[in-house]
């Protein structure tokens, strides 16, 4: 039974009296399992965003090294287009297979021999240096096939095992050079 406005017994009219503090004692717990609830919440979507940060800066690193092995491919092709003797077409295929690094092999373990040109094998180091490279290469990570027989195609192939990963990334460049 309700009290008209303005009256302090409003929600306890016709209760017990120890029934009141009951009910009342009710409503506090209630009240903590919503506040709970609530915190449990909030603090979800916290972990949430922090996930989908840690994802950006794990795809932000991987595009970088990307991008650096991009750089080195392309600076092996332009080394390559710029140094080789095209005097003859003999000479010019002679001179492409000195490029040759690492021809046998697949999913970056290659195998075969190294290259001694200079321009390879500064560029091998320049794939390996510490801190400006990329990370954990090797020089049997590298390759570069020469195709004399195919219009003087050259395939380079850098590879790398970026941070945490467990199989490694490569990134490949084709190029033909008369």
């Amino acid at each position: 039974m309700l009290t008209p406005i303005g009256s302090v017994r409003t929600l306890t009219a016709g209760m017990p009296p120890g029934r009141a503090v009951t009910a009342s004692r009710r409503q506090r717990g209630v009240f903590l399992i919503e506040a709970l609830l609530g915190i449990l919440i909030f603090s979800l979507g916290i972990l949430a965003l922090i996930g989908m940060q840690a994802a950006a800066i794990s795809a932000q690193s991987d595009a970088r090294y990307r991008i650096e092995a991009a750089n080195l491919a392309e600076k092996m092709q332009n080394n390559i287009w710029l140094n080789v003797d095209r005097s003859s077409p003999a000479n010019l295929s002679t001179s492409l297979a000195n490029f040759s690094h690492n021809e046998g092999g697949a999913n970056c373990a290659f195998t075969g021999t190294p290259s001694v040109d200079p321009l390879v094998t500064n560029w091998v180091t320049e794939v390996r240096a510490a801190g400006s490279g990329l990370p954990n290469a090797t020089t049997a990570m590298q390759q570069i096939l020469v195709n004399t027989a195919s219009f003087n195609r050259v395939t380079i192939t850098v590879c790398w095992l970026p941070p945490r990963a467990l199989s490694p990334s490569r990134y490949t460049i084709v190029t033909f050079v008369n």
